[in-house]
């Protein structure tokens, strides 16, 4: 389950002591398997929404909760192994000059422990990586070893969407940890934080 809870958010416009106000006290739920769909026109907070949920953003009050954890201080790198975007521009989320082959590994080892000594390509992922490529029809699978920039917009995004959901589900235990080792906090405060959080929402969620 993710959760916003009464999030605000308030931006100052460069070189002048004006303030805007993109987010004011907004609260949502998504439970799992729900699809949402956000509708807004421009400038009424969808992309700041979208920033806050993956870490890109810290809001100026409320909290992000993922599966009953409060994950609201979170950096965005840290956050990454549980969040996934596909962006409008196709030149974003992708690395232009690595291969295909080279993108997927990386999104697919994103969050997972390995040396950082060793870089390598397995087959049996290079299997997986086919299979899954070839549903998109655009040929994709054939190019493997060719670099993303030479590719068109459309395969691009196509190749963006497959590697924003290679990753686990966000179980409790596992973000849980995450916490405890990234909030920087001693680990019997940080605990009882999560627990509290976890109980708050799960509480909230039965009501």
């Amino acid at each position: 389950m993710l959760e916003l809870r009464n999030i605000t958010k308030t931006f100052e416009l460069p070189g002048t002591n004006e303030k805007i106000k993109a987010l004011n006290n907004v609260s949502l739920t998504i439970n799992d398997g729900e699809f949402v769909t956000v509708i807004g026109s421009n400038g009424s907070g969808k992309s700041t929404t979208m920033n806050i949920l993956t870490g890109a953003y810290t809001p100026d009050e409320g909290q992000v909760l993922l599966n009953g954890v409060d994950v609201t201080k979170m950096k965005e790198h840290q956050r990454a192994k549980y969040f996934g975007r596909v962006f409008q521009d196709p030149m974003m989320g992708t690395a232009s000059n690595m291969s295909v082959l080279e993108n997927l590994e990386i999104a697919f080892r994103r969050g997972k422990h390995h040396s950082i000594l060793r870089w390598g390509f397995k087959k049996e992922n290079k299997k997986f990586f086919v299979e899954d490529l070839m549903k998109f029809n655009l040929g994709i699978e054939k190019r493997l070893s060719k670099r993303v920039g030479t590719m068109s917009g459309g395969q691009r995004q196509a190749l963006t969407l497959l590697m924003a959901t290679m990753r686990d589900k966000p179980t409790h235990n596992r973000i849980f940890k995450d916490y405890v080792t990234f909030s920087g906090k001693d680990p019997k405060v940080a605990k009882k934080e999560i627990e509290d959080a976890y109980n708050s929402a799960l509480n909230d969620f039965k009501n």
